[in-house]
């Protein structure tokens, strides 16, 4: 969990607007995420958690607004007050700071969890095989699946499955990790596994910024949880504040239906 400092937040949205055609998806989202900290995203389907979290990596394009990572402006350099976006090979470098677990667990079905955990530090990066062997085999027992190197996607549970991506986003040594509901697909029997591990990486200070409906876990893990609805931040603070004495309206009648 984070410490305050007086450091330049290492995540910084500001005024983000992203519409889909008509529908306005994102209305102003404005969120600063200090590095080390942990912020959980709740709220209803369609309030557009999602989108704000693949904007902050450029799989999404912002429509006004702009948001930095560290000292960079996502997807884009700035001339003067315009913006202009970046070649793709300049934005796979900025994405290389940003691991992002998502709810399907997208690993190559052809691959054995260690290879799929290796593809990225090899194919993307450059590393030396025999090291990114070692730190994969690191990872895969960090994620409890020590014995499942050589295990291919079908012959692994869902949830060890999400635990091989997971280690295959940390791979890149990320310094921001984004997860995007990354239980909402799993048998309810195995969505412990998952959570146990994501709060393993909060206590070593890794910067994360979580969509879930799992508010457990948000009471548990997060230093703040913001409640989103309608593309608007409505409510954002501690979780004792915003789950045990939520002050919008909206937020009330929300958690009064799921806790």
């Amino acid at each position: 969990m984070t410490t305050t400092t007086n450091q330049r937040p290492l995540v910084r949205a500001e005024s983000v607007h992203k519409h889909f055609g008509d529908l306005e998806v994102l209305r102003g989202i404005s969120l600063d995420v200090s590095r080390g900290e942990v912020v959980c995203l709740l709220g209803p389907s369609g309030s557009g958690k999602s989108t704000f979290l693949r904007c902050i990596n450029h799989l999404e394009q912002v429509n006004a607004g702009r948001i930095w990572v560290g000292d960079e402006v996502i997807g884009y350099r700035q001339q003067g007050d315009r913006l202009h976006e970046l070649n793709h090979r300049a934005i796979a470098r900025q994405r290389r700071r940003i691991g992002m677990v998502f709810q399907k667990f997208n690993l190559f079905p052809h691959m054995t969890a260690l290879e799929n955990v290796i593809e990225g530090p090899v194919g993307v990066q450059g590393v030396p095989k025999a090291q990114a062997v070692a730190r994969a085999k690191t990872l895969l027992t960090r994620v409890g699946l020590g014995n499942k190197e050589n295990a291919y996607p079908r012959q692994l549970s869902g949830g060890q499955q999400q635990r091989v991506a997971i280690a295959r986003a940390l791979a890149m040594e990320p310094e921001l990790m984004l997860f995007d509901e990354p239980t909402s697909a799993l048998d309810p029997e195995l969505v412990g596994e998952v959570l146990d591990v994501m709060k393993d990486l909060a206590q070593t200070g890794l910067t994360m910024i979580v969509v879930t409906h799992e508010i457990g876990f948000a009471r548990e893990v997060a230093d703040r949880v913001a409640f989103m609805d309608g593309g608007e931040i409505l409510e954002i603070g501690p979780p004792s504040q915003v789950l045990g004495d939520p002050q919008h309206p909206r937020t009330r009648s929300f958690l009064s239906r799921v806790l």
